[in-house]
């Protein structure tokens, strides 16, 4: 398939897991990219990986303004249009329950996983995004936001704070710009590492489809609900966990 065929897309957290295999995901189907990261040097190796010809990227912090301007300002001069935001970049930098996280914690997790994706979409649509159709916007959620989530608590509550601020922008861009998010349950990334290291069959066995998540399970659903085939598709968070917010209660 070649659905993004002449397409541009921006996709923050893009130098590994989820938000590189997404990039790969857009590039193999046509489009130009450019991707965004905090490390330079992953950075560059994603974009080498993807191809120069068709990335390009911008090394910076997701909730710092001037690197968000200058990532948005290059996809629109390197490739001449801006169709696609994918706001990917996220963190959980604590562990523990929700009443010991420490304000300046509780302020850094709003400013990248939520606060962030405001200010990306926002800047994005000032910068031309849904000038041209089929524009949207997809938000990497997380099944964290859907129930509680021990051990990760204060990442769960941002996350459900993205999946709600989905739906706003939903209405407000509406019909110009679509907005989706999604949900994982764990994938084998660096920042899901601590929720299954050290026993990743016993949690994968809680799934019914027996297995963690690999980037690419997110990918191809996040390419769809950029896609024009959910052209009839706003609001919505598409949940991907294997199956396990359906296994009958008192399992696993």
């Amino acid at each position: 398939m070649r659905r993004f065929e002449g397409r541009v897309a921006l996709v923050t957290g893009a130098s590994r897991g989820i938000g590189l295999a997404v990039a790969r995901r857009l590039v193999d189907e046509g489009a130009s990219v450019v991707v965004t990261g905090r490390k330079p040097d992953a950075l560059d190796a994603a974009v080498e990986g993807l191809g120069a010809e068709h990335a390009v990227g911008v090394a910076g912090k997701v909730d710092d303004g001037e690197h968000r301007a200058t990532a948005i300002a290059t996809a629109v001069e390197r490739f001449g249009r801006l169709d696609h935001l994918v706001n990917n970049a996220g963190i959980n930098p604590v562990f523990g329950p929700v009443l010991g996280i420490e304000r300046a914690a509780v302020d850094k997790i709003l400013a990248v996983n939520v606060v962030a994706a405001l200010e990306w979409t926002r800047d994005a649509v000032a910068a031309g995004l849904g000038t041209h159709d089929g524009a949207s916007v997809v938000c990497t959620g997380s099944a964290a936001g859907l129930t509680s989530s021990p051990g990760i608590a204060f990442y769960g509550v941002s996350k459900a704070a993205l999946l709600n601020l989905t739906a706003q922008l939903a209405v407000e861009l509406a019909p110009r710009v679509r907005v989706n998010a999604v949900a994982p349950a764990v994938v084998r990334t660096e920042l899901a590492r601590r929720l299954y290291e050290g026993d990743e069959a016993g949690v994968a066995a809680r799934y019914p489809l027996g297995r963690l998540g690999e980037p690419e399970d997110v990918a191809g659903p996040v390419a769809f609900l950029l896609s024009d085939d959910a052209a009839w598709v706003t609001g919505q968070t598409l949940v991907l966990d294997g199956g396990v917010s359906v296994r009958p209660w008192g399992e696993g």
